[in-house]
């Protein structure tokens, strides 16, 4: 452990004993830690939250690292099996605020018929999806959210398949809120996690992050400043656009901002409606 005369505002949310993390220097998964981390934290102070009551829980990937880094009831459990932990644990125990934080590959690949079905159901969990492009933590191979054409370990002539936009297309469900944003958008990340955790039903959050050491080397930028300035300015912030306006282009842009903000009923609200559930 380092030992610093110094505190942090969320030094009581994270394990200091496991300092310094394992993340590559320039990784974004820190920042975006830290940031639903600060919104836990904002709710807490004020009244809205408690956090006895978060279940933090992670798949297998570089992301799913944070499980052991945070001081929460947290569970790191198997690759693409996240969600549906999630959705045993809250059908057990209703008053459980579920935190899925995973990746792309966990989240999107692996556990996309889980993300799938979570989300028809309007399941009351929420969903932050790191997505950095790739398969980081087991090399770089080809995932469901590498963009069309760029290389990985696993495509050494590029990738040839269209990627899934999985923001997008978790738009065509019942879902109570969707957005988007990137490592670029350091207040936006923090303020979209402490909005949609007043919310009830399915939220899913995207968080474009970067990764200098494998998706920047495939795509020729290795130093991390210069791969968040290239992000900045991909990553574009747009007001409530059309479907057919959200773009996942790493060649000219990913639209980010909220694409849905609604309030239908969550999955215990439909199972009071039928008389399943009194509470």
């Amino acid at each position: 452990m380092v030992k610093s005369k110094y505190s942090h505002p969320i030094d009581d949310l994270l394990r200091l004993d496991r300092v310094p993390y394992t993340w590559c220097p320039g990784c974004g998964i820190g920042i975006i830690l830290h940031h639903t981390l600060r919104a836990i934290k904002e709710l807490e102070s004020e009244g809205k939250i408690n956090r006895d009551k978060i279940l933090f829980v992670t798949g297998i990937g570089c992301t799913g690292r944070a499980a052991g880094l945070v001081k929460l009831d947290a569970a790191h459990v198997l690759h693409g099996r996240a969600i549906p932990f999630a959705v045993g644990a809250m059908l057990a125990n209703p008053s459980l605020i579920p935190i899925v934080f995973s990746g792309d590959g966990d989240i999107a690949g692996i556990g996309g018929n889980h993300l799938l079905h979570a989300a028809r159901r309007n399941m009351d969990i929420l969903v932050i999806m790191v997505n950095n492009f790739t398969y980081a933590l087991t090399g770089g191979q080809l995932a469901p959210t590498t963009p069309y054409k760029v290389y990985s370990t696993t495509t050494p002539y590029g990738n040839p398949e269209p990627p899934i936009d999985t923001a997008k297309a978790l738009m065509a469900l019942d879902v109570n809120y969707i957005a988007r944003w990137s490592v670029t958008h350091l207040t936006k990340i923090k303020d979209s996690v402490k909005y949609a955790l007043t919310k009830r039903g399915f939220r899913f959050i995207e968080v474009i992050s970067v990764c200098p050491e494998i998706f920047g080397r495939h795509i020729g930028i290795r130093d991390p400043y210069q791969l968040y300035v290239t992000l900045r300015k991909i990553a574009k912030t747009r007001i409530k656009p059309s479907f057919g306006d959200i773009k996942y282009d790493w060649n000219s842009e990913i639209t980010c901002g909220v694409f849905v903000d609604r309030d239908d009923p969550g999955y215990f609200d439909r199972l009071k409606e039928i008389g399943v559930t009194k509470k």
